[in-house]
């Protein structure tokens, strides 16, 4: 048996997701004759208080639609300097899109207000001009760290009256909700768009969906043919995305549990694990100098069957998810400590 604290994108699909898998009616997508890929699309619209959706095959793929629908060639996107579309997405915004990145500090997981607005500068031939905020909520670099929905709505409302449409990277903005208890419509309803994916703790086994209003969705799809992105009888995999979203949000709460589990026997342990200020189902230990490299642990707890990712030479990461119990992350622990004693 393999513990695996990559990530939550490894987890697999429920046996309620195969079956649904298997009896999914299908039609093409293309032509909106799909209708396990409408009632899915249907589904996350309502969810997060947008008029539409557009089911994508990755958050990727939805974070890059989204920008290509709101901005044009030689625009700006604020996005924060340790977020995943400016650090993990392949640049592809400014590839892809001809979209300049604006990059503000995101320390914490949010830009200040202060630092959005020092970036929407009034119309000068020097400047390419800001035309929409990049939000990351929860915030993967950061900790994992869920968003306060006060701050966070201040924020949007902030980029709203500067003229910026806001756009949210809401892979894991489940995690955020369950972590502060709220309905995910504090997060979602007041951005412009929203990229939801349904395959990390959510499990399901592929794809994401973006949120917004009818006319954006309209230039969405355009852009997702543009990109290749355009689906056939997606709804086999679309009906384990319904599934996702109807019986699997409930249990994130149990991921948050096992990885503060794994956060305190780790620091009881002598560990130094990062905090932040909402975990939710991740977990960031830096190393000390007196302590063997983030990639020699790995190395070592991988020949006993806990595998996890270093992220810099002296800091690595570790993912809780539905694959992963409580007695899982009880071995998982006491292995990584015992790796990690000096050599």
């Amino acid at each position: 048996m393999v513990i695996d604290l990559r990530s939550d994108t490894v987890t697999r699909p429920t046996e309620e997701m195969r079956k649904a898998m298997s009896a999914a009616e299908v039609g093409d997508d293309v032509y909106g004759e799909d209708p396990t890929v409408r009632r899915l699309e249907e589904l996350a619209a309502g969810l997060t208080g947008h008029e539409a959706a557009l089911f994508v095959t990755s958050g990727t793929q939805g974070n890059l639609v989204a920008l290509l629908s709101h901005c044009a060639r030689g625009d700006g996107a604020i996005v924060g300097k340790e977020c995943h579309i400016y650090n993990y997405e392949g640049g592809g915004l400014a590839v892809l899109g001809g979209v300049m990145p604006l990059v503000v500090d995101d320390a914490g997981g949010l830009p200040s207000k202060e630092g959005v607005q020092a970036l929407c500068r009034d119309e000068n031939v020097h400047f390419a001009p800001a035309r929409l905020l990049c939000l990351e909520n929860t915030h993967n670099r950061e900790g994992g760290n869920a968003a306060d929905p006060v701050a966070y709505g201040e924020l949007v409302r902030c980029a709203i009256d500067a003229g910026l449409a806001v756009h949210l990277d809401g892979a894991r903005v489940f995690n955020a909700a369950v972590a502060w208890k709220v309905d995910v419509k504090e997060f979602t309803a007041a951005v412009d768009s929203v990229q939801i994916c349904l395959s990390k703790g959510l499990g399901a086994p592929v794809g994401s969906v973006v949120c917004g209003s009818k006319e954006f969705i309209r230039q969405a799809r355009h852009w997702r043919k543009r990109l290749g992105g355009g689906l056939r009888q997606a709804g086999v995999i679309a009906s384990a995305g319904i599934v996702a979203l109807e019986r699997m949000v409930s249990r994130l709460a149990e991921d948050h549990g096992n990885a503060a589990l794994l956060a305190t026997l780790l620091r009881e342990g002598g560990m130094s694990v990062e905090s932040c200020a909402k975990p939710t189902n991740m977990v960031y230990v830096s190393l000390s100098p007196s302590l063997p490299g983030a990639r020699e642990i790995s190395e070592r707890c991988g020949k006993r069957g806990v595998i996890f990712n270093p992220t810099t030479p002296r800091r690595f990461r570790l993912v809780t998810h539905f694959d992963v119990d409580e007695a899982d992350v009880r071995k998982a622990a006491a292995v990584i400590l015992e790796e990690a004693r000096p050599s």
